[in-house]
Order: C-alpha cells, then sequence, then structure tokens
C-alpha cells in the first residue's frame, strides 16, 4: 500500500492539518471509517506551533523532517504491540541502517550520543475497544539548527558539514519505511519489545523518579517501563 502525501511550505502543526485531512475524508462519505486501509501522511517545511509529548514545544525549522501520519494497526487493543515502541524500533532500525548508534529513551525519543535526535508523538485511536487506525507525529532532526541538548542527522554522520542522507526528502522515505514496518509487526508484541529493550536508554545511576533513583529492569510489550528500587517493582504509564 503507497503513501499519500500532502506537503506543506509552513503550518501550524502537520497533527492539526492530518486531522483536518481525516476529518474531510469522513465528511465527503468515502468510507465509514476514515482509514480502512489508507495511509495519509502530512510533511511540513516547518512548523509555526509543533509540539510534542503533554503538549511541549518542539522546534521545528527548515532543514528538519516535521511529519505527522495516520496508518492501518491491528484491530484488537489486547495483543497490539505498543505503537511507539513499533515506531521507535523502526525508525531506530531506518537510522543504523546509515550508520548512527540509536537509543531509545523512555518513552519517545531517540538519542544519539546522548542527545535527542528525534520524538514520536504516537496515538491509537479507538471506537470502543476497537482500534481505528494509528496516528503519529515524527520530528526528526535532519539538517537544521538544534537547540542544546540534541543533535541532527547531518551533525550523526558528518560534523561540520552538510550530508546528502539528512535532507528532509531523504529521511521522509525512512520515516515513511519505518511506519510500514511498525504496521507490519503491530501483532507481534514480544518482538517489538524485545527489540526497543535491545536499544533502551539506561541512565547512570538511575532513572529518577518521585526524586529517587530506580533501576530500569526494562519495558512491558504494552511499553510501559520497569523500574526497580529496593525490592519494589513498578511500571510508569507513557502519558499524553
Amino acid at each position: 500500500m503507497t503513501w499519500q502525501l500532502r506537503r506543506l511550505p509552513v503550518c501550524a502543526s502537520t497533527e492539526r492539518e492530518l486531522d483536518r485531512w481525516l476529518a474531510e475524508r469522513q465528511s465527503r462519505g468515502l468510507v465509514a471509517d476514515p482509514l480502512p486501509m489508507a495511509r495519509l501522511a502530512v510533511q511540513a517545511r516547518r512548523q509555526r506551533f509543533g509540539h510534542g509529548q503533554q503538549g511541549r514545544v518542539w522546534i521545528s525549522p527548515p532543514g528538519g523532517l516535521w511529519l505527522s501520519a495516520a496508518f492501518p494497526w491491528a484491530r484488537g487493543v489486547a495483543g497490539s504491540a505498543s505503537l511507539g515502541l513499533a515506531v521507535a524500533v523502526g525508525l531506530a532500525q531506518q537510522l543504523e541502517a546509515l550508520g548512527l548508534e540509536v537509543q531509545l529513551k523512555w518513552p519517545n525519543d531517540l538519542l544519539v550520543h546522548g542527545r535527542k535526535l528525534a520524538g514520536l508523538l504516537p496515538r491509537l485511536r479507538l471506537r470502543g475497544s476497537r482500534i481505528r487506525w494509528a496516528q503519529v507525529g515524527v520530528g526528526l532532526n535532519g539538517c537544521n539548527r538544534v537547540p542544546p541538548g540534541a543533535i541532527s542527522v547531518a551533525e550523526a554522520l558528518a560534523p561540520a558539514r552538510a550530508h546528502p542522507q539528512a535532507r528532509p526528502e531523504r529521511l521522509r522515505l525512512r520515516v515513511l519505511a519505518a511506519l510500514d514496518w511498525a504496521s507490519a509487526h503491530a501483532d507481534q508484541p514480544e518482538l517489538v519489545r524485545a527489540a526497543a529493550e535491545a536499544r533502551l536508554w539506561r541512565p547512570e545511576p538511575g532513572w529518577l523518579h518521585e526524586g529517587e533513583a530506580w533501576e530500569v529492569l526494562g519495558l512491558h510489550t504494552d511499553g510501559r517501563l520497569r523500574l526497580a528500587r529496593g525490592g519494589l517493582e513498578i511500571a510508569l504509564q507513557r502519558q499524553f
């Protein structure tokens, strides 16, 4: 299944533009559910009001890959892989093919050399207990300037000079391939969990939770982070 793509020079948010596109399809009566098989993506050269988890601002200048996508997902909530983990693994694999060493910082960041390269905003659209489609926002630093604590693909591949693989049009192909991988493995939650856990960032001296350092044990198949401290084990849930 091929992707239908809308490319914009600038927008407030690719998430808003994708929501508008899905609403248009529904209002035109194309299908009862907006997305039985289609794969839709909106890409902007820059966003004016990009955002990530919990509404945090995502600086989105030209040169980066700013994209929101909607695509099919396994129909049952129980037994489906975590959307966030699956997309993170798919994108990590695409970036590793460029020679980068990628780590997954729970719940939704990709790191290179301990610096943020990409952020994900995954959501499952439901009707009752049935999954209608998956929706993911992706922000990936390509050849754009980045804030402190971040890194771009261009810098990671070839410091101080441009790199053709860091261009947004090249990165878009990798991101869409990552989303295809995630969709294809939605019914393999253990495979996805193991692949994500193998790349999981484990900070020293531990994961800070409520003012205390916890040992990172790994991941649940539903995307929760497993932590342990003093014989107690807890699981953190992704918050949107």
